[in-house]
């Protein structure tokens, strides 16, 4: 594929990819701002899950990922008794393959994520923290990926997933090896600062409707509790920290990927009205 057959839209992400990736490279090192086994507000232990709260706050995260594997699995089995029942007659209907492909990745990415930070908050250290930045990163791609599909073009979702999913996976290494936080911080909020600005794009065609607004709000709210985790746990007389409420509120950034994945599957309806819904 040459430059000239890209869009105007798809240009621009290319670009703005180059600029991140240059900043990466080329940009100064940020130390890392404290050490990776910081103490969080809340270190009470639940018989014998220290840090219980930090930990147990991320079951969201994964139940949230079942819940959209499963709704993934149930459209691709619709779509393809739909076929099979009436192949000529469903011959031009299409799912949107590259759209559900970084759905998988982002839902996966989310258990991971649950994962990696239940890891670290058990005893966090610097290994650790990169774990649980190594599930962040699949989820970050897979919601970067679902985003350029609605708001740039499908066959640009795929290699922007995996282009975020690659840098993330280094950037998380190279935080670890070399206490460099800038690659990390790039595709943290770099990726959010582009999800933002594709918020203000017009749909593309067959987009199936992602309300990303949605999905910054709640990150945004997340990371400000996140800085006021002393605070909160102390005006809430121990009882939750700003971290928990963090990962709590970071998981419902997901709710409307799934919502959009829920319009998918009412135009799967349509097309074959035998389908069995899928049950949360």
């Amino acid at each position: 594929m040459s430059l000239s057959s890209l869009s105007n839209r798809e240009r621009c992400l290319l670009s703005l990819f180059a600029l991140l990736l240059l900043a990466a490279i080329a940009g100064p090192a940020i130390p890392v701002s404290a050490p990776a086994g910081a103490p969080f507000a809340d270190e009470q232990a639940w018989g014998a899950v220290p840090n219980a709260m930090d930990v147990l706050s991320n079951l969201p995260f994964a139940a949230i990922g079942i819940w959209g594997l499963r709704w993934l699995r149930w459209l691709d089995c619709a779509h393809e008794e739909a076929l099979d029942a009436a192949p000529v007659q469903h011959a031009g209907w299409h799912q949107p393959v590259n759209t559900l492909d970084c759905a998988w990745m982002f839902f996966a990415g989310l258990i991971l994520t649950a994962l990696g930070s239940a890891f670290y908050h058990l005893q966090p250290d610097s290994v650790r923290l990169a774990a649980d930045r190594a599930g962040m990163a699949v989820a970050f791609a897979g919601l970067i990926g679902f985003a350029t599909c609605e708001r740039v073009s499908a066959r640009a979702g795929w290699p922007a997933a995996w282009f975020t999913l690659i840098g993330g996976l280094l950037a998380a290494a190279v935080c670890h090896e070399t206490g460099n936080a800038l690659p990390w911080a790039l595709v943290q909020f770099g990726g959010m600062a582009l999800v933002a600005l594709l918020s203000f794009a017009r749909p593309t065609s067959g987009a199936v409707g992602l309300r990303l607004g949605w999905v910054i709000f709640f990150y945004a709210l997340a990371k400000l509790f996140e800085l006021a985790d002393h605070a909160i746990f102390e005006a809430t007389h121990h009882l939750i920290s700003g971290h928990s409420l963090k990962h709590l509120t970071a998981a419902l950034a997901a709710l409307p990927v799934l919502h959009a994945l829920q319009s998918i599957g009412r135009q799967t309806l349509r097309h074959n009205p035998g389908a069995v819904t899928v049950t949360a």
